[in-house]
């Protein structure tokens, strides 16, 4: 029996030594693996004790040591909207998003610890950034990146057409916009440089902030949609003006060729006129020197056809000019 029972001594000695080493390998395993991408923290009672930057098979005390690891890939950050005031005190609801990174694990993890600390905090950073370039530049330098819309070249599209050229001089004067001395992309640069000011402490690289959405405000909605109306209707005038010019002109070129061809047309018949004149004057005198006397009975008929059609009374007609119409022969 004291045979048996010191065996059995043995045995489950050996069991618990077993089961000791299994859970240090399981539970409390002195190996940890740190993947592809990712960089690790090792703290010991608190204190940094090191850092893993590459991915491997690390050791560390069981229970002791603590392994805080972070990312090392390029993380995205989606700001909340800001209602912000321009340069003119136009309000503009501004929505970004941002990327960065974690370049010095040891201050990142002194300041922040968690990742959820450091989202705050940069996102409080960022907004503060975005806020301060916004206030300090006119709307036309956050909504646009460039001049492209003042150097359009409008004659290039058609320089053969002379009216088009004279629409595209009235329109331009209506429809051209501020110039933009930096542009959108310069002021997210400025929005990127000064966040870093800041963010570096924390062992963060902001790599940079863009504005995803920009929106007007409903007070400036109001505004703009005003704007664009009135441009349009400058637009339109524009053509309208135009139009009426050349209305002008075209009706001035008509008239003119009309007074040119009625000109043209009285003359000619002005010497047509001439010529039946003078050929009548001739058939009249051959005619009276064959018989005068039935030539002056012809022109007296004639006379009195013009004269006395419309005369109701006739006081007398002892004058030679009734010699015709009154004599008993119808002679002088």
């Amino acid at each position: 029996m004291a045979a048996i029972s010191k065996s059995m001594k043995k045995m489950i000695a050996f069991i618990v030594v077993m089961a000791i080493i299994l859970f240090v390998l399981v539970v409390a395993s002195p190996f940890y693996i740190l993947v592809e991408g990712n960089q690790a923290v090792i703290t010991r009672f608190g204190s940094i004790v090191a850092t893993r930057m590459d991915a491997g098979l690390y050791l560390k005390i069981p229970v002791i040591d603590q392994v805080t690891v972070y990312p090392k890939l390029v993380l995205s950050l989606d700001g909340d909207p800001q209602r912000i005031p321009t340069k003119e005190n136009q309000f503009i609801i501004v929505d970004t998003t941002s990327r960065w990174k974690i370049v010095d694990p040891v201050k990142f993890y002194q300041n922040f610890t968690t990742l959820n600390n450091a989202y705050n905090r940069l996102s409080d950073i960022v907004d503060s950034s975005t806020r301060t370039v916004i206030t300090q530049n006119r709307l036309s330098e956050i909504v646009r990146s460039s001049n492209i819309i003042n150097e359009m070249d409008f004659e290039e599209a058609a320089p053969e057409d002379e009216d088009t050229k004279d629409i595209a001089e009235l329109v331009n004067g209506a429809t051209e916009s501020e110039a933009v001395s930096k542009g959108r992309r310069e002021l997210s640069r400025q929005m990127t440089e000064n966040a870093n000011r800041l963010v570096h402490q924390y062992g963060i690289d902001l790599l940079d902030i863009l504005p995803r959405q920009i929106k007007y405000s409903d007070e400036l909605t109001e505004s703009v949609y005003s704007r664009m109306i009135k441009e349009r209707n400058q637009v339109a005038q524009a053509y309208r003006s135009n139009g009426e010019g050349k209305k002008a002109e075209w009706l001035g070129k008509l008239e003119n060729k009309k007074q040119t061809i009625s000109s043209e047309a009285y003359k000619r018949a002005e010497e047509i006129r001439g010529v039946a004149d003078a050929e009548a004057a001739r058939i009249y005198a051959e005619a009276y020197n064959k018989d005068a006397e039935f030539y002056a009975f012809w022109k007296s008929m004639e006379s009195y056809k013009k004269t006395l059609k419309n005369n109701n009374a006739t006081y007398s007609t002892s004058m030679d000019y009734f010699d015709y119409l009154y004599s008993s022969d119808g002679k002088r």
